[in-house]
């Protein structure tokens, strides 16, 4: 079932934009939402947050496990 968004005239020139005179508002606005997944994920994935360098990891085993002699 259909519904109503109320957008501005601006943001609706602005949505077009992404489209050609095939696509529908509903095909624009569903290839946006799928590329903002895919960006998402990509900032997920190459997120430095919460990592450490390979260096650092290598030093961290090396202080639980010692190299024996």
């Amino acid at each position: 079932m259909p519904t109503t968004i109320q957008l501005s005239k601006e943001t609706k020139d602005l949505i077009g934009t992404f489209g050609s005179k095939e696509d529908t508002y509903e095909d624009i606005i569903k290839r946006m939402y799928s590329l903002a997944v895919k960006e998402q994920l990509r900032e997920f994935l190459l997120s430095s947050e919460g990592t450490i360098s390979l260096d650092e990891a290598k030093k961290r085993l090396n202080q639980k496990w010692p190299k024996s002699k």
